[in-house]
């Protein structure tokens, strides 16, 4: 691989701290501060994304690049270095937060100018871990890994994974924080983004009133990620955080649309690029609940459950124009366009929906027919990728029952029957008011609803394999995300087996999943 291209202009530009320290501080006035890897000694690559690695610039795997996957043995042209944020968790301000999993080994950039960050997750204790180790376990990494690049695949934006690796040393983790301590495998995950900037870089300089450098990393952020800003128009700023809603909106609707939960919205798992970041207590959505929340820590309040996912981007992004308020300086434009967010949001989920039922436009009796579809999926715990695959495959002459009946979590009684059967019936009367042909409308389902979507369970039975020391499943699951909307494994188009109803890491997840 190309390691001796990889450089780190963030060093050169922003004041860091340089100590090259571990323990434990607040570092006020920077944004990042040098820290060194774990340097592991016998890691073992389990999984690499050659085609990335490729697209970024940095070329093929060569059996000695295994030290550069987990962030050992490093050339001399990469000094490490995680970054400073701050961010509100669960509603409440948390303070200075920063990379405590992630180290960054720096920027690449490819044969056609595109810069990468690249960065390790679990390579080793930095500033920021809070009396954490730094390390990532095997189950969580395989995780990242696999989801990130199934969300890329369903056309989503997101980082991406470079590479899976052991580090040959085991780590101590409680799951569920329930005082069972056990150990794991130990691994790391190399990945990549345009870049890992976060609302939480833009409140931590905030909230210590360093508006200068709050400024410098807005010019810097537009004039290296968003190209279709002119720097030098004056309104630039106000560009910027107008795009950074949009971006925000749509990513939001892109989860719902194949039923992602992202499980954690805090400020500082928020991108401002409106990438999905930092895979941890997530899940696909199986039985339609707009209440369902994966992560355990979330339960007493399900602040971030899957319905009230925009409401959280709009409470994120009013943290975010706080923060930027010294700079933009204009509250009226900040306040108008935070409320815009909801109006914007709720015009582009509803041309979403309108695409996975197969309706070329969006008319004003689908407010009510897409009501009706919410209460019918919760009330029949109908699995929400299955629904729209059988629905793809209804006829006039269907037996109802029969058809959906193996995509429900509950048994159709005689009520729950009729209530699918209207359903059905308003729902072939729409199709009929479509201005395109049937071929057309299933082709608009077909490329917008997925076949395979990554379910915990799957994950787990992928995890469980790959702990033992078989990687065949980790190469199907592979196989099967990168053609999300072909059926190439009809026995992962099911609903979860009820063998995984409750156990941790399939239907519960802990934030050290």
């Amino acid at each position: 691989m190309n390691i001796e291209q990889i450089t780190q202009p963030f060093l050169k530009i922003f004041p860091g701290d340089f100590s090259n320290s571990p323990l434990p501080r607040a570092t006020p006035k920077v944004l990042f501060a040098t820290t060194e890897t774990a340097g592991f000694e016998q890691p073992e690559r389990i999984a690499f994304n050659e085609a990335l690695s490729t697209e970024i610039g940095l070329g093929k795997f060569e059996e000695n690049d295994v030290n550069f996957l987990v962030g050992s043995q490093l050339p001399k042209n990469i000094q490490t270095y995680a970054t400073a944020y701050a961010g509100h968790q669960f509603g409440n301000w948390a303070g200075q937060l920063g990379d405590g999993r992630a180290i960054f080994a720096g920027e690449i950039i490819n044969c056609e100018g595109k810069k990468t960050e690249i960065q390790w997750k679990g390579a080793g204790e930095t500033p920021y871990s809070r009396r954490a180790d730094g390390r990532a376990v095997l189950r969580s990494s395989v995780r990242e890994y696999l989801m990130s690049e199934a969300m890329h695949h369903l056309g989503i934006p997101t980082t991406r994974a470079l590479s899976l690796s052991l580090t040959g040393e085991d780590v101590i983790r409680d799951i569920m924080y329930n005082g069972n301590p056990q150990y794991e495998k130990g691994a790391v995950v190399a990945r990549t983004a345009d870049t890992f900037l976060r609302f939480g870089h833009f409140e931590f300089l905030f909230a210590q009133g360093e508006h200068k450098l709050l400024q410098d990393l807005l010019d810097f952020t537009i004039d290296n990620y968003f190209p279709t800003i002119v720097p030098s128009n004056p309104c630039k700023y106000k560009d910027f955080f107008e795009t950074v809603c949009r971006a925000t909106a749509d990513l939001i609707v892109e989860w719902l649309r194949v039923g992602f939960v992202h499980g954690v919205m805090n400020t500082d798992n928020m991108s401002i690029l409106g990438l999905t970041i930092d895979y941890g207590p997530y899940a696909m959505m199986e039985e339609y609940n707009l209440n369902f929340t994966p992560n355990t820590t979330d339960l007493p309040g399900r602040r971030y459950a899957f319905g009230r996912q925009a409401q959280i981007g709009q409470w994120n992004l009013w943290k975010l124009a706080n923060a930027l308020h010294p700079v933009i300086n204009d509250e009226k434009f900040l306040e108008n366009s935070l409320s815009n967010f909801g109006v914007y949001f709720s015009e582009a989920n509803n041309k979403m929906l309108c695409k996975k039922f197969g309706f070329n436009e969006f008319i004003k009796e689908d407010e009510l027919f897409f009501s009706n579809w919410q209460s019918l999926m919760q009330d029949l715990e109908m699995d929400h990728t299955l629904f729209f695959n059988q629905l793809e495959q209804i006829k006039a002459d269907t037996d109802v029952k029969d058809h959906f009946s193996p995509i429900t979590y509950t048994a159709l009684n005689e009520e729950k029957l009729k209530k699918l059967k209207d359903f059905i019936d308003q729902y072939q009367y729409r199709l009929r008011l479509n201005s395109i042909s049937k071929a057309e409308s299933l082709e608009l389902m077909r490329t917008t609803n997925p076949k395979f979507i990554l379910r915990n369970y799957l994950l787990y039975q992928c995890i469980e394999e790959i702990s033992n020391g078989n990687t065949a499943m980790l190469l199907k699951l592979t196989q099967a995300l990168e053609k999300p909307y072909q059926e190439i494994f009809p026995e992962f188009s099911v609903k979860r087996p009820p063998i995984y109803d409750n156990i941790a890491g399939c239907s519960t997840l802990s934030c050290s999943s």
